[in-house]
């Protein structure tokens, strides 16, 4: 007698409230949370596909709009995002009667080609948010609205600051009108009569008084940006974003203030020593510095143009590397690193021969305590 086969039982599926839940599609304000998460973490891609299901399901949907332009941008879609940013802006059917000023801030950046029209859209975010921040200091909400006012006045300025960058850019022809001047003047005053004490604000005035030859003006511009900040924990929230650390740098350098611009330096290479752009200036400033030397007998601050001229190689020779390793999109800064390291090694300057061994800290102590000429300009 053959051995039965035993009968197999099917299993029905065990439902239970947790698996109906589970069926049910993720809510529109999940979505939208998982795609500004995704945003924040540079999934660009993934967070435009998130973007996208929310649009499916509501078409009109402005967030989405809006974080879908932004993937588009980040991933190099520049005619989608700004189709994607003017279908927020009305007349175009669907817009809504007063469009996010975000929308305005993008296409105004993506309208380089039409000066005229990237200020027309700065102007618009301006006049928007403007109405924003006077609801905001209207209601009477003791619930921390703070927060969100301080984030609509920075969001004014740098619109304003935008708007400055344009007047004063040589590559438009409104940089030569004979009002431009004046309307710089005008934005910036405004900027900082809606944000007393801003930082960026007070840096590109600082840029203005430069282009007016006004250095002890720009000096005092500079002075009262830093030292809002300079002596902030390095993981303070208060602190400015690195880029705009690097254009203070940069000012620092064109006034050959070079203590500060080696200082706030030190402070962006505690943060994050991968900066290209940081270890270009770096170098840049020693450079300079070494040059000074030259110029002075040999030395500044008791260190030799030598030794100077060699941090400087030391420097470069870094940022070559992290530019050409990171696959660095600026290749003009490339370029001018490359002349400068050609500069040096005519000179007969070589590389310190063990860089983890230089003595940068102690040339840091120099620096801070040194009393040259541009240690007038107290940055205190």
């Amino acid at each position: 007698m053959g051995r039965t086969r035993p009968k197999t039982r099917k299993v029905k599926p065990l439902i239970t409230e947790n698996t109906v839940e589970a069926a049910v599609p993720p809510s529109v304000p999940a979505l939208l949370e998982k795609a500004q998460e995704l945003i924040v973490q540079c999934e660009y891609e993934l967070a435009g596909r998130f973007a996208r299901r929310v649009l499916e399901r509501e078409p009109g949907n402005v967030e989405a709009k809006e974080m879908l332009g932004v993937t588009q941008l980040e991933t190099g879609e520049l005619d989608a995002a700004k189709e994607t940013f003017q279908s927020l802006i009305p007349p175009n059917p669907g817009a809504p009667a007063i469009p996010p000023p975000s929308a305005h801030l993008y296409l105004a950046q993506l309208s380089d080609d039409d000066p005229h029209l990237a200020l027309k859209h700065y102007q618009a975010a301006v006049d928007i948010l403007s109405a924003q921040l006077k609801g905001k200091e209207r209601a009477v909400d003791p619930v921390g609205p703070g927060d969100d006012e301080a984030e609509l006045k920075r969001n004014i300025v740098r619109a304003l600051i935008g708007m400055v960058e344009i007047w004063m850019d040589p590559s438009y022809d409104l940089c030569f009108d004979p009002a431009a001047e004046k309307t710089c003047e005008d934005l910036l005053n405004l900027a900082l009569q809606t944000d007393p004490g801003n930082t960026e604000a007070l840096q590109t005035l600082a840029s203005v008084r430069m282009s007016q030859q006004r250095p002890d003006d720009a000096k005092a511009c500079l002075e009262q940006a830093w030292s809002q900040w300079k002596d902030l924990d390095l993981d303070d929230p208060r602190l400015p974003p690195i880029p705009s650390r690097l254009a203070l740098v940069k000012l620092f350098l064109e006034l050959a203030l070079y203590t500060p611009a080696l200082l706030v330096l030190q402070g962006i290479m505690a943060t994050d020593d991968q900066e290209v752009e940081a270890w270009y200036l770096e170098g840049w400033c020693f450079f300079l510095m070494a040059e000074q030397a030259q110029e002075n007998g040999g030395k500044l601050d008791e260190l030799t143009w030598e030794e100077l001229a060699r941090d400087a190689r030391d420097c470069l020779e870094t940022c070559q590397m992290l530019h050409v390793n990171q696959e660095h999109p600026d290749k003009p800064l490339l370029e001018h690193v490359r002349e400068l390291i050609a500069k040096l090694e005519a000179l007969g300057i070589q590389p310190s021969p063990d860089k983890e061994g230089s003595d940068e800290e102690g040339g840091w102590e120099d620096i801070e305590g040194s009393d040259d000429e541009d240690g007038d300009v107290e940055m205190s």
